[in-house]
């Protein structure tokens, strides 16, 4: 679906006038205007939708709202759209290459570049927001919701600047990102070691760690990242591998799988982002999940100097159950893979050390493995990922509205983390869930892109009274 006629998007033809021209008293400014406009929703109307969360999804369904004229509002939490990611490690850029990560009616620059850093990315969120009008409520934060069964309409308690507002929308989106919460697992003994134990959530940077013992508990890419980093700061660092990894490089990526679509030479051929987009959305994952198979075997083959490397170092590696690679294993739990840029040929010549198994416990000095060995650590890192976005649902939505919302995510493949039935498209995204009028939007930047435009349709057509039916 790509439009709803006689509800076209705001856009070319009909694009907003902006300033007018003419004498006109008493006129008000754009700044006061647009001030008016956005300050009238939530207090003189209420908005037709509520989005929860002003990254990258929150703000890419905003603007996509916006061009479909729904009144919205996006409440985040942190100062500013984007700011999530200044909080990050100072390392982190993008794995993915620029082409598959532009936003709708606003593409990054032709010099921006391959890999763009964190805070690049927040910065470019910022403006982005700014320069599309969009009505975000900086720090403002979404404390409880609930759901009206009579009058089909949420009420939804925000603290806003610190003071108490109220607002009832029809429909609440929740755009938090894929993940949830850090994933803290506990270890037994760990009150007792007399180091610095941290998630990487908390991990700014390594500085602070130049000379000392570290270990890395994790294998994927904030792993990666953060013993490349420390590493590349003088720390003397380990990584400890308790399961299989998916390995691509990041080389690999870019020349075997995204180069028809989303690459320099595509776009030479007349391939916009826009018709790379309809052609990956034409294809069902049942589908994609068959083509990734040969794509993950010529992904392996230009990868196959530096997969052996790691494997004569004893690196644990997979490629999916079926060897369908890290597109499909991204599409069934999120986890699991690293696009390498650079942290892998540290490990293959030890530069990073590496120790594969299982923590027994934590003990004043490091980490007792279960083989009988241990790891001596000045700091502790664990790189071991994020909840589902079903846990902070449950925080804000309730149990009951959590549990008809149902497992989030994952195409129900019957494989490792992923438990069946099989569902055919991402459980619980961009389409109506088990809960009447809550939505859930996040994923990757290119997600983000191709199924924003989908939600915002649906929610466009149940404004005008439009409502399709659900299969």
């Amino acid at each position: 679906m790509q439009q709803l006629k006689g509800h076209e998007e705001q856009t070319g033809p009909r694009r907003p006038v902006g300033g007018h021209y003419g004498a006109v008293k008493h006129r008000e400014a754009w700044p006061e205007l647009l001030a008016r406009e956005h300050a009238e929703i939530g207090s003189r109307e209420q908005p037709f939708v509520v989005i929860i969360g002003g990254a990258q999804s929150g703000i890419v369904l905003a603007a996509r709202l916006q061009n479909l004229g729904v009144p919205y509002i996006v409440l985040e939490k942190n100062p500013s759209p984007g700011h999530q990611w200044r909080h990050r490690y100072n390392s982190l850029c993008l794995h993915d290459p620029v082409w598959v990560c532009h936003l709708p009616y606003l593409p990054f620059p032709a010099q921006w570049p391959l890999y763009a850093p964190k805070d690049k990315v927040a910065d470019w969120l910022d403006f982005y927001a700014q320069m599309l009008d969009l009505n975000v409520w900086a720090n403002s934060l979404c404390e409880s919701a609930s759901w009206n069964e009579k009058t089909k309409d949420w009420t939804l308690c925000v603290r806003r600047e610190g003071k108490e507002i109220v607002l009832q929308p029809k429909h609440v989106v929740m755009a938090t990102g894929h993940h949830g919460p850090p994933n803290v697992p506990t270890f037994r003994g760990s009150e007792n070691f007399q180091g610095e134990l941290m998630h990487s959530s908390s991990y700014q940077g390594a500085a602070a760690f130049a000379g000392k013992n570290v270990v890395v508990v994790g294998s994927n890419t904030s792993a990666h990242d953060i013993c490349q980093d420390l590493w590349e700061h003088d720390a003397a660092v380990t990584m400890l591998q308790r399961g299989s990894t998916t390995i691509v490089s990041a080389a690999a990526l870019r020349e075997v799988l995204l180069k028809d679509l989303y690459s320099e030479e595509a776009l030479a051929t007349g391939m916009t982002t826009e018709k790379a987009d309809l052609r990956f959305a034409s294809e069902p994952y049942a589908v994609v999940i068959e083509g990734m198979k040969e794509a993950c075997s010529k992904m392996k083959e230009f990868d196959r100097e530096l997969l052996q490397k790691l494997e004569k170092v004893g690196f644990q590696m997979d490629f999916g159950e079926d060897d369908t690679g890290n597109f499909v294993k991204y599409l069934r739990t999120g986890n699991g893979y690293y696009f390498d840029v650079g942290a892998c040929e540290l490990v293959a010549n030890g530069s990073i050390k590496l120790k594969v198994g299982s923590i027994d416990h934590i003990c004043e000095n490091g980490l007792a493995m279960e083989d009988g060995s241990m790891l001596s650590a000045d700091v502790i890192i664990l790189a071991t990922g994020y909840q589902s976005m079903a846990k902070p649902l449950a925080q804000i939505f309730g149990e009951e509205i959590a549990r008809k919302v149902g497992p989030v995510w994952g195409l129900g493949s019957a494989t490792r983390g992923d438990a069946g039935p099989w569902e055919g498209e991402l459980r619980a995204m961009w389409k109506p869930t088990g809960q009447e009028n809550l939505w859930l939007h996040g994923g990757n930047f290119m997600l983000n892109r191709l199924h924003s435009h989908h939600l915002a349709l649906q929610l466009k057509a149940r404004q005008v009274g439009l409502n399709p039916t659900v299969f």
